[in-house]
């Protein structure tokens, strides 16, 4: 049976084939020097070879981002993790690493075994997929063996959350927000900025990021939303606001030609219960020229003209009719870019945050209606679960932060 190359990526798997036939024979030197130290973490080193195999990997998994960067801190990390097993003498049964295989082999609807032959087709070896598998497993262990005992999620918490992702909850939030542009060519350099901006804790160093970055129209308030009900945000956000302290700031969250950044700064209940939507009408009318300042002025023209989404009908007379679409859709089928905006803005109110077409189209984003509803049920042992990995995951990040700001890492 051929390595089935291209159920893990279809385009670039016969690439990195005829690549790997090209350098089949390298000149003696070359590959003595790919076993040589590149980078060394603390007391032990990372070869060119581990750093070459990890960077294609990559490149075969569809990795975001840059490969090469992206194996770099990949394989740091790693070594961080190996260090704190190995201080805290976790160590991983060979039961609980054919899971860690099976478990990844199956996202591409796999045995182990030919997921193997896919990647060594590829030009990357056994060990190094069983090395990577094996390194967060064991990570997941040494986690689990520091963390667990500190995640006690009462049963009040659990209502809470509960209550306020199926929006029956009163809890109102206070954010501030980052949307910044993320064209293609861009979206590298976007998404490192984001990372930076993410470890952020001064809500004052957050608001200055915001004036300078954000494309929101709470850019020059510094990125300070008003309070707004939790039930508001967008159904997969819910969650993840949860999961904050009042400083923090989520991770960096893809949306449609942009990147998102929320800092939490307070969160209440009221005594007011927060409404549901069945549905949600809103309209978006599409302007050339993504955020230039002709086509800010144009949305600005037609802000002072329209009252109502019905006289957007009007401003697009005699355009293509792909130039305005009007949908009402149920909140968990709207994109999430937009649901985010739809949660800002009233009945007729207008959002000029988004684009589309890589950055080249203005979206001028009007809320119609929404429609109330009593809301949809959410399971409980699934929000519990979720409480629990995002809090696991917090304080594994935020170890793992320490350990690399500890150690001495050396890179040529």
């Amino acid at each position: 049976m051929k390595p089935q190359i291209s159920r893990i990526a279809p385009a670039l798997a016969l690439a990195l084939t005829a690549a790997t036939a090209l350098l089949g024979a390298p000149l003696a030197a070359q590959a003595q020097n790919l076993f040589a130290p590149v980078i060394t973490v603390n007391d032990t080193a990372i070869t060119g070879y581990e750093l070459e195999q990890r960077e294609q990997m990559l490149r075969l998994f569809r990795a975001p981002g840059n490969a090469s960067e992206l194996a770099r801190e990949q394989l740091i990390e790693e070594r961080l993790k190996i260090e704190a097993a190995r201080d805290a003498g976790v160590e991983v049964t060979q039961q609980g690493l054919d899971a860690g295989y099976e478990e990844f082999a199956a996202r591409a609807n796999m045995s182990p075994e030919e997921f193997l032959r896919a990647l060594e087709g590829g030009g990357v070896s056994e060990e190094t997929f069983r090395d990577f598998v094996r390194n967060g497993v064991l990570w997941r262990e040494v986690v689990r063996s520091r963390f667990a005992g500190r995640v006690q999620i009462t049963d009040s918490e659990i209502d809470r959350a509960l209550n306020s992702i199926s929006g029956s909850s009163s809890v109102r939030v206070l954010l501030s927000e980052i949307i910044m542009p993320a064209p293609p060519p861009e979206m590298q350099a976007v998404m490192q900025r984001a990372e930076r901006i993410s470890q952020i804790t001064s809500t004052d160093a957050f608001s200055a990021e915001a004036r300078r970055f954000s494309a929101a129209s709470t850019r020059d308030r510094g990125g300070r939303m008003d309070w707004i009900a939790l039930a508001e945000l967008p159904a997969q956000l819910r969650p993840v606001i949860l999961a904050l302290a009042p400083g923090d700031v989520t991770d960096p969250l893809p949306l449609d030609g942009a990147v998102a950044l929320f800092q939490l700064r307070a969160i209440e209940e009221t005594d007011v219960q927060a409404p549901t939507y069945s549905e949600i009408e809103y309209a978006a009318y599409y302007i050339d020229g993504g955020r230039s300042e002709a086509a800010l002025a144009r949305a600005a023209r037609i802000r002072s003209q329209v009252d109502t989404c019905d006289d957007l009908y009007g401003v697009a007379k005699g355009q293509p009719p792909q130039v305005l679409e009007r949908d009402s859709r149920a909140p968990s089928e709207i994109p999430q870019d937009i649901a985010l905006e739809l949660a800002k803005l009233d009945a007729n109110e207008v959002s000029t945050t988004l684009t589309r077409a890589n950055g080249q189209t203005l979206v001028f984003l009007m809320l119609c209606s929404r429609t109330p509803d009593l809301g949809e049920e959410v399971d409980r042992d699934q929000v519990r679960n979720q409480l629990r990995a995002q809090r696991l995951e917090s304080y594994a990040q935020r170890y793992l932060d320490r350990l690399r700001a500890d150690a001495r890492i050396v890179q040529q």
